[in-house]
């Protein structure tokens, strides 16, 4: 049977569901089945009971990649709840449909043009052929990629909590931090007891950014440099051969993370409630810590609750932003921010088209990053006014709650466990919305067009700014 084809016999007229609308219902699916696993008592520790809405909330930020957490990990959840958050995190990470197809595609499964259109759009590429393909290279990557980090990690975990322990965390923290979960099993305070460590960091910190380049850059990166060596070029020739979006996505990158580094450090210099009595170089390495796991990873090295404002304004930006398409990351996007920023300035230079890297840049592109940006805004603003309607609640806490919620980020300033019923329900909504993204959600309510009109009428005066 055609995999997304149900009961193929039926002679029936079927009405297949597009993809805008089956990847946030595959998505929810999951979550309520991880929300029911969950709910049993043998996925908390003895003396521990979980409601409907901690096993949601839990279920929730595990899909969607957050981190927010409304109970310890590690204290509250069993092995067995440790288990289904940790498969949960590498379902959302590779994303429903994915992970779907691949169980299909090992089961050598007929896939349909249907099923392909639904996988595209679920990985965000726009290709047909070779999309199978494709799908195996992203899966034997990402647990290339795991296993490497686990198996690092276990340097330093299982000489302090033992083999069975030590190797159970490697592999959840591994997981956790290449799909930008940033939950783990460790101890409540995330990465603070270990921000003495550069080791730890910098592996954590290369699972984030690897996670959150995305698929199509890694393997344009590998293909590149393999080609490269073969052929025995110049590196200026390697990285010229790349393709305009890896170029792009590797400049913002590096940009935004030095940027959000030196950001923090002159932020928090002399902040004793974060880095301000660390060494020089456990101020550096903090700095490029918080910076990169705010692209989404939700780890922490420092308490949130503390930073200074300037800090949390920085923050803010860079949540919203987040991470680079089709990866594990969330956020508007890099390349999205960059199109806003870019079209702005073309307008302000008076160019009629925009050259990135010696390619134009389509019209729709610069549409669609700017009604990205609109949308995810204005369900910014929306949620931020709910949850500070809850009451005891102050903008700066709020904000960062909703901003992290919607960017897949994880971080907060300790307010996710105090939140009323209410309260954590507004972050789930949040959570969900910036895991399948708000304008698709805003594409899932939409009535269908209409026809296209085709009468061309005269164009109006407006007056702006």
């Amino acid at each position: 049977m055609s995999w997304g084809t149900a009961m193929k016999e039926n002679k029936m007229p079927q009405k297949r569901i597009s993809p805008v609308r089956a990847i946030p219902i595959s998505f929810l699916l999951v979550i309520v089945a991880g929300s029911l696993l969950l709910l049993l008592p043998f996925s908390s520790v003895p003396g521990e009971t979980t409601d409907i809405t901690t096993a949601f909330f839990t279920a929730t930020t595990s899909v969607c990649v957050t981190g927010l957490v409304v109970v310890d990990t590690c204290a509250h959840w069993s092995v067995f709840g440790q288990i289904v958050i940790l498969l949960l995190i590498q379902i959302g990470g590779l994303g429903v449909v994915a992970v779907g197809a691949m169980v299909l595609l090992v089961r050598r499964v007929h896939f349909s043009l249907g099923d392909r259109i639904l996988l595209s759009s679920s990985l965000n590429v726009d290709k047909r052929r070779g999309l199978l393909s494709f799908l195996t290279k992203i899966f034997k990557g990402t647990f290339l990629v795991e296993g490497i980090g686990a198996a690092l990690y276990a340097v330093k975990f299982v000489p302090m909590y033992g083999l069975a322990k030590g190797l159970w965390a490697s592999v959840f923290l591994s997981v956790s931090a290449f799909c930008n979960a940033g939950i783990d099993i460790l101890k409540p305070d995330s990465m603070v007891s270990f921000n003495n460590s550069p080791y730890l960091m910098s592996i954590t910190m290369a699972l984030i950014v690897l996670g959150g380049l995305g698929f199509v850059v890694w393997f344009d990166l590998v293909d590149g440099l393999a080609a490269g060596i073969r052929r025995r070029l110049s590196p200026r020739a390697i990285v010229s051969h790349f393709s305009v979006h890896s170029k792009l996505v590797l400049v913002m990158t590096g940009i935004l993370i030095l940027l959000g580094a030196i950001g923090f450090f002159a932020s928090e210099y002399s902040n004793p409630a974060t880095i301000g009595n660390m060494s020089l170089s456990g101020k550096i390495w903090n700095s490029f810590f918080q910076s990169v796991t705010l692209r989404t990873a939700g780890f922490a090295s420092v308490l949130q609750e503390r930073l200074t404002e300037a800090s949390c304004l920085l923050c803010y930006i860079l949540m919203f932003i987040g991470g680079s398409p089709v990866g594990t990351a969330g956020g508007i996007k890099t390349v999205t921010a960059f199109l806003v920023i870019r079209n702005a300035a073309s307008y302000i230079r008076q160019r009629r088209e925009d050259i990135v890297f010696k390619r134009r840049v389509p019209e729709e592109m610069f549409r669609k990053a700017a009604a990205i940006v609109f949308v995810s805004f204005c369900t910014v603003c929306v949620m931020t006014l709910l949850l500070l309607n809850r009451g005891g609640i102050s903008l700066a806490d709020g904000l960062f709650e909703i901003v992290s919620a919607l960017g897949t980020v994880g971080l907060s300033r300790a307010l996710t466990p105090s939140l009323d019923t209410g309260g954590r329900w507004i972050v789930i909504v949040s959570m969900f919305l910036g895991r399948i993204g708000p304008i698709s959600m805003a594409v899932f309510f939409a009535k269908p067009a209409g026809k296209e009109n085709k009468v061309r009428h005269a164009d109006g005066v407006f007056y702006v700014g």
